[in-house]
């Protein structure tokens, strides 16, 4: 029996505890500083719970205590103070952040990791699932010429003029809609701005628009930079959103003034249950001496358990960070030190018991 400490008691950690507890092989305790969500949870599946405040090292140092892993499904913006606790109490760490520089703070410790301790930020969708993808796809080339990447967590029936609901995290959401994108032009890697490089796309006969939007790469951008032509990563949405949000970005100004957005999001956009993910990377290069391109296409939806919703968004997220540390468990990854996604090995990944959440009931996918 692995114990691991979850720090989040929200919609993903929800489902992080669920999976986790349910495989019969994790003891899990849940950390949050909200008691009602912790009591929920501990009734539900009858967990450990406690009262934990991510900003306090005292606190974290506490739950912490007689753990081998801590996964935190929290804003980014404490991670980087519990990946400094992780590493303090010697534990792997594994976390769902987009954000660029909290990832660059968890690298910054991973430096000091004691043999078999693990720092693996960004285990989610995208970042997470996509990478590890968008490297499976490039090996299969004698050389790549480009990677592109495209992934949206959508409501399967959108009813508003913003075609969208909240399914995730409202300032994940926002970052990714603000922050300079990473990607790799022309062969020179460079940061371009959020909600640019419109395009459209038709997956099974539905029309979308993809831009740019950040974090979605992970470390990519590093591991091919020398070795691809183009590399970039876009947002799937429904036509129209796109323009609408730089209505509120742009012109209301809304873009410096972040908190107002969050607010103004959270109180006008409900939020869903009943949605899809939409995953669709394609890859291009050389092999056998002919220009070929190869793609993986998935949409995950929505499924029922009992008399319970749990939504596509929760469970590629969630499935993503406990196959990662189901596979660090088992020896399956680096042992020691900073992991990035695309170390993890595609065909293992699908394998996991987690993994599988993506290619089993509610999925369609063509590679």
């Amino acid at each position: 029996m692995t114990n691991v400490l979850l720090l989040g008691a929200g919609t993903i950690g929800r489902m992080i505890a669920m999976m986790l507890t349910q495989s019969g092989d994790y003891r899990v305790r849940v950390g949050d500083t909200d008691a009602e969500a912790l009591d929920r949870l501990q009734k539900k599946l009858g967990v450990e719970t406690m009262i934990v405040d991510a900003a306090s090292p005292e606190q974290l140092a506490t739950a912490m205590n007689g753990m081998q892993a801590v996964l935190s499904a929290l804003t980014f913006r404490l991670n980087p103070s519990v990946a400094k606790a992780a590493l303090a109490a010697g534990i792997s760490y594994f976390d769902l952040t987009e954000d660029v520089e909290t990832t660059a703070a968890v690298r910054t410790l991973a430096v000091q990791a004691r043999p078999g301790q693990v720092f693996m930020p960004q285990c989610g969708l995208a970042p997470g699932f996509v990478g590890i993808v968008a490297n499976h796809l490039a090996q299969r080339f004698e050389t790549v010429d480009s990677l592109m990447l495209r992934v949206g967590a959508l409501p399967e029936f959108p009813t508003n003029s913003l075609k969208y609901n909240l399914t995730w995290s409202t300032d994940g959401l926002i970052n990714e809609y603000c922050n300079p994108c990473d990607v790799i032009h022309q062969g020179q890697r460079q940061d371009v701005w959020p909600m640019e490089g419109l395009e459209h796309l038709s997956i099974d006969g539905v029309e979308y628009e993809a831009f740019s939007t950040s974090g979605g790469l992970g470390t990519l951008c590093e591991t091919y930079q020398g070795q691809v032509r183009e590399l970039n990563y876009k947002t799937v949405r429904y036509l129209g959103h796109r323009d609408r949000m730089l209505f509120l970005l742009d012109e209301l100004r809304l873009r410096d003034r972040r908190e107002l957005l969050k607010e103004i999001l959270e109180n006008a956009l409900p939020r869903t249950l009943q949605d899809v993910v939409i995953i669709f990377c394609t890859a291009t290069g050389m092999r056998d001496g002919q220009r070929v391109q190869l793609w993986d296409a998935r949409k995950v939806y929505h499924q029922e358990h009992g008399d319970e919703v749990w939504s596509a968004i929760q469970i590629t997220t969630a499935a993503g960070i406990c196959a990662a540390l189901d596979m660090h468990v088992h020896g399956q990854l680096p042992d020691t030190g900073f992991v990035r996604q695309e170390q993890v090995v595609f065909p293992t990944f699908l394998a996991n018991r987690f993994g599988k959440n993506y290619v089993g009931t509610g999925v369609k996918n063509r590679r």
